[in-house]
């Protein structure tokens, strides 16, 4: 279950321009279904990995990290490793200048200690007040976070489609490209170009990115990298950690503990008056 601290039950029933909510933790994991609400959203994951998904990408948000919804757009999220952050909503005409598209974001210790902070004022605060000069600094920091990489690509192609859910299905799952072209009744050169086309990637590359999107919920689900490798069908946790090191810059582990290391304080969320979202 994903619980937030809000009175109101419905998104679009919160009356400030832009509210700042602490989640909790009731289980290791949380799901929600494909939605849609128009004020944008901002989601931090203090701790654990939430994976969000769009009908055109999916994106992965590591300790640390947010993906920022803009308002309007249907999508779903998921959770493991314990999750806690916080959530921002906020009304599209309060801010122009916020991202037009989904993306993640790279949070600092400076948005971080912004969120905490407003998510434990009252929401009722008023104009030129303490707490609106907060929001005020807080949108300007959310504008200028650095963006992130963690995005995967989907196609709109009904037989792309099938071959990218297929792998997203069964990641360790190996087929040629002359294979897959005998599938789905196309030419290898046709396959090629219009999976570039529509996902400015390569299979072999797209397959890659995969890989890191499937193994960061598993790592932070406390997995071994050979478990890890053995899922995704590598021949050794050697050619894993290989592949994840050139993909992101980083082994798998150090990947997920910078992360965890970039933690200051533990998370403070207010006790009183959760409520499901």
């Amino acid at each position: 279950m994903f619980i937030i601290k809000v009175d109101p039950k419905s998104v679009e029933d919160l009356l400030q321009p832009v509210v700042v909510i602490g989640l909790g933790m009731v289980t290791e994991q949380w799901e929600l279904p494909f939605h849609c609400h128009q004020k944008g959203e901002l989601l931090f994951a203090d701790t654990g990995l939430i994976t969000l998904e769009t009908e055109r990408d999916l994106w992965i948000v590591p300790p640390q990290g947010a993906v920022w919804i803009p308002g309007g757009l249907r999508h779903r999220a998921k959770c493991s490793g314990n999750p806690r952050g916080f959530v921002a909503f906020i009304e599209p005409s309060t801010c122009p200048e916020l991202p037009k598209s989904c993306c993640t974001l790279s949070v600092s210790p400076f948005l971080r200690a912004l969120l905490e902070r407003i998510a434990a004022l009252p929401q009722n605060y008023q104009p030129d007040s303490a707490a609106s000069r907060l929001i005020a600094v807080l949108l300007d920091e959310i504008i200028a976070a650095p963006p992130e990489w963690l995005r995967l690509p989907m196609p709109t192609d009904r037989r792309l489609r099938e071959l990218t859910d297929t792998l997203l299905a069964s990641p360790a799952l190996r087929i040629t490209l002359e294979q897959w072209s005998r599938r789905l009744n196309m030419s290898e050169r046709n396959l090629s170009r219009r999976f570039s086309e529509e996902t400015g990637s390569s299979i072999n590359r797209w397959r890659r990115q995969m890989h890191v999107i499937k193994a960061l919920p598993l790592l932070a689900q406390g997995l071994s990298v050979q478990q890890i490798a053995d899922q995704l069908g590598y021949d050794s946790a050697g050619a894993f950690v290989t592949m994840f090191r050139k993909s992101t810059g980083t082994p798998p582990r150090r990947f997920i503990a910078e992360r965890m290391d970039n933690i200051h304080s533990p998370l403070k969320i207010p006790s009183d008056g959760f409520c499901e979202y």
